[in-house]
């Protein structure tokens, strides 16, 4: 427990001049109201307001706010009144003592309503005198560090209410020490199977890490030193909330988030820290990206710093901060560093500019009095990097930024993100990758028949929309590898006489050899053979041991020609139409069209590609893998074609061509023309056609045209 002589002491480091009447005179009277007080940890109550003003006193505070800091609980939780304290310890003290207080003697309609004037009031006295934040700001940092005391729903409300609201308040005011602390104690409680997880990640590897942190430290130091900079160098573990946040972003595992070091360079000058980065970037690779220059561009708490990542030692990689001792003050002290109190002064008009956006709070706390309302507009301010948007009920969202009405649906329930078709934004429709604003109204358009597409996983930002694309992709995909691979088996069944799949998998023969091949059921073999990552030679060399059966000697070539005769095509055969079980994509070499003769490719995870017979890409392609293929009549299907149009470059002739393609009722999807330097137009057409008939009929129409030189399909 932190004793009243701790605080003067702390005071007397960085003022010895300090007049401590006034905090002793403090102490007594808060020791006086709270007597009999006891917390939830069994500590007299007093221990409270001390710790809180001995956290000030670590900031190096004036006397006022650490007198308000030992007073800040007297007009909540005593007979203390604001007159007292005004008449014993001044206005000023009063006043932000008052503005600390809470709001507990008002009733409220809602634990949202009651946040919100909580947060209205503190935002009001602030704007007035900023200590009052900071003696918030330590008053909570303690109650969080005590907060095991507290039942489990209320360690989880105070948890969510201090990761939402104080925290970024911190790390708005520059304070970045108690923003991680809190950050930190937050994620304890409302995460702490992941917390755990971290810490005992960390704890492993501690020594191994303290010793590599230790080296660079030093080898950074001695270099700077030999190139001339007088370098002081720090090295840490990144907090856990950081690492925790790092592995939602980028969906990791707490053992694949690397770059977990940090490391400080304090030099004296600004032009020392440029040079410094400069030779830090010569000694080890910097990662492309991660630079940062906040001090040509300072943040809007004036912090100051460059940021680099590199990939140092050994591979780790390591984040790097290169700062001035004035920018490492401020970064540690933040608002505490700018904000100077004489004894009765107050803020320069200077440093008042530097916080316009606690006016802007200020005026939202005047003009918002819905306060749900308000909390968004204080949210949305603390979190430059999230959005919030609104469901058609007005329940609001939270996204990372640049989210998109996939990650929409997926928040409201998987099954909205596995059938979303459209959205419409603010009552219009937009695309699904369309970026959400703060304030945008969404509602998401579904179909029974709507499934996810590989193309979201280029814009969606949320990992559980990720993850479950991925598993609805995972899932066909193993769905078309089964059936694909069950195919495969049977074209490869032919080869031995009186052995049927169907018969194989009643009487458990199939089962056993794909538990010989370290596989849990037939239905893992077939999917491994569909993805290619086994082969049905493989399955029927096992069949035959199995069943002691000779290998059959390669037959001669009249027997190859009786047994081609004799073989009857699988009463399943492959159709490019008609058919449920199997994906069936044209490929794009040769863009196959009905009438020509074609063949099929299986594509490991991706079903069936159809090519023409003569296609180069199949001509080398694993016989094991191409299937006989026919066309299916169709009516109001089409395809695509390209076609390559040379002519003599006249006015008019591109306007020719065209109508020659409309006469033949085709349809010109995209056109690309140039001019050569011995006045030939040439021209790239993709059109669509309905059969290799009806495309021989339109070259045909092309070649007649007046000027055209020559037409090829391409």
């Amino acid at each position: 427990m932190i004793r009243f002589s701790d605080i003067t002491n702390q005071i007397l480091k960085y003022h010895p001049k300090a007049n401590l009447d006034l905090v002793e005179k403090a102490y007594v009277y808060s020791a006086k109201v709270h007597q009999g007080q006891i917390r939830l940890s069994g500590e007299p109550y007093l221990s409270h307001p001390l710790e809180v003003a001995y956290i000030l006193a670590t900031m190096k505070m004036d006397t006022i706010c650490i007198v308000a800091g030992l007073l800040h609980d007297t007009l909540e939780d005593t007979q203390a009144s604001y007159e007292e304290i005004k008449r014993l310890f001044g206005e000023e003290t009063a006043v932000i003592v008052d503005g600390v207080t809470k709001i507990s003697r008002m009733r409220f309609s809602s634990a949202q309503e009651r946040q919100a004037e909580n947060i209205r009031k503190m935002i009001l006295a602030m704007s007035a005198d900023i200590r009052v934040i900071l003696v918030k700001l330590a008053d909570r940092l303690h109650n969080m560090r005590t907060l095991g005391y507290q039942p489990p729903d209320k360690q989880k409300r105070i948890a969510r209410e201090t990761l939402d609201i104080y925290a970024p308040l911190a790390g708005r005011m520059g304070i970045y020490w108690i923003k991680s602390d809190l950050e930190d104690l937050s994620l304890y409680y409302l995460e702490p199977e992941i917390y755990n997880k971290i810490k005992s990640e960390i704890a492993r590897k501690k020594g191994e890490r303290e010793k590599f942190i230790q080296e660079v430290c030093n080898l950074l130091s001695t270099r700077l030193f030999e190139l001339g900079i007088k370098a002081t160098v720090k090295g840490r573990h990144k907090h856990f909330y950081s690492i925790y946040k790092k592995m939602v972003d980028q969906d990791l595992s707490v053992d694949q988030v690397y770059d977990i070091l940090a490391f400080r360079v304090i030099v004296q000058s600004v032009k020392e820290c440029y040079e410094a980065l400069g030779h830090i970037h010569s000694m080890w690779k910097p990662v492309p990206g991660r630079f940062k220059d906040y001090i040509s561009v300072p943040k809007m708490n004036m912090y100051q710093s460059l940021h680099t990542t590199v990939i140092g030692p050994l591979g780790e990689i390591m984040e790097i901060q290169i700062r001035t001792w004035e920018m490492d003050t401020i970064a540690e002290q933040g608002i505490a560093a700018h904000w100077k109190y004489k004894e009765g002064g107050a803020a320069s008009k200077t440093d008042e500019k530097q916080f316009a956006w606690l006016r802007q709070l200020l005026e939202w706390q005047q003009n918002l009095r819905d306060p749900t309302e308000f909390l968004e507009s204080v949210r949305m301010d603390l979190f430059p990097n999230e959005v919030y948007v609104f469901t058609p009920r007005g329940e609001v969202k939270e996204f990372p930024k640049g989210a998109t009405p996939v990650d929409f649906a997926y928040s409201i329930h998987s099954e909205v993100g596995q059938h979303c078709m459209g959205a419409k934004v603010n009552g219009k429709m937009v695309p699904l990758r369309y970026q959400l604003k703060n304030g945008d109204v969404v509602e998401i358009i579904t179909s029974p028949k709507a499934h996810p597409s590989k193309d979201w996983l280029e814009f969606v930002k949320t990992p559980k929309a990720r993850n479950k694309i991925r598993q609805w992709i995972n899932n066909q995909e193993r769905e078309e590898s089964i059936a694909i691979g069950k195919n495969i088996l049977e074209r490869a069944l032919e080869q031995i006489p009186n052995l049927e799949l169907a018969n194989l998998q009643k009487n458990g023969d199939l089962a056993s050899v794909a538990k010989d091949l370290s596989f849990h059921s037939v239905e893992d073999l077939f999917a491994q053979i569909g993805f290619g990552k086994i082969s049905s030679k493989q399955v029927l060399g096992r069949l035959r041991q199995k069943l002691g059966l000779e290998e059959e000697k390669p037959p001669g070539i009249v027997s190859k020609m009786v047994r081609r005769l004799k073989r009857r095509k699988p009463a399943k055969g492959i159709k490019v139409r008609g058919i449920s079980d199997v994906l069936v994509r044209f490929a794009h070499c040769c863009n196959p069209l009905p009438g020509e003769e074609v063949i099929g490719y299986i594509t490991r995870g991706r079903g069936i590609t159809i090519h023409h017979k003569d296609c180069a890409h199949i001509k080398d392609a694993d016989p094991d893998r191409l299937v006989d293929v026919t066309w299916e009549s169709t009516e109001d299907d089409v395809y695509l074609a390209r076609l390559k149009v040379t002519s003599i470059d006249k006015k008019g002739i591109l306007a020719d061509i065209s109508a020659a393609i409309a006469q033949k009722d085709a349809n010109i999807i995209q056109a690309e023309i140039k001019t050569t330097t011995d006045k030939k137009g040439i021209a790239l057409f993709t059109i669509e056609v309905e059969d290799y008939l009806h495309l021989k009929q339109i070259l045909d129409a092309i070649k007649k045209v007046k000027n055209v030189l020559a037409v090829e399909r391409i």
